[in-house]
């Protein structure tokens, strides 16, 4: 076990990459590596949807960073890795990985849902959905 919990943090237009962050918070004394990605579907409450595009606001990643350190405070989790990608994806691309690693199966879960749900929850990223008919709309978005 580290003393002080690994962090990587990133915003990007860049492919990411669940392996990568899996390598991130893998060591030897993790019992426990649980990862998540969120992938871009074809589908938004029964209309196709052809592609997303995100915009973030420039503190995204300075609030992604805040996330992960408040999910690396909990004494159970020895490394966060947690990214989100901006601009436009296509339909299977992945737009969130997240990666945690503790001593046991039911801590890594639940903090990697919690990692999850606090980034949904605050990160300034709002998502334009282009639909197949042509039309689109802003979530998260006022």
């Amino acid at each position: 076990m580290t003393t002080t919990p690994t962090l990587l943090v990133e915003v990007t237009t860049a492919v990411l990459d669940v392996s990568a962050h899996e390598r991130a918070v893998s060591d030897r004394a993790a019992g426990a590596v649980v990862s998540f990605q969120g992938v871009v579907r074809d589908h938004d409450h029964g209309r196709a949807v052809t592609l997303l595009e995100y915009e973030g606001h420039p503190t995204a990643e300075a609030v992604l960073a805040e996330v992960a350190r408040e999910i690396a405070a909990d004494p159970d989790v020895y490394a966060v890795a947690v990214s989100h990608r901006i601009g436009p994806l296509a339909v299977g691309d992945v737009a969130l990985v997240a990666g945690v690693r503790t001593a046991h199966r039911a801590a890594a879960f639940a903090a990697c849902a919690r990692l999850v749900d606090e980034v949904k929850a605050r990160l300034p990223v709002w998502k334009r959905q282009v639909f197949a008919d042509g039309t689109d709309e802003w979530v998260n978005c006022a």
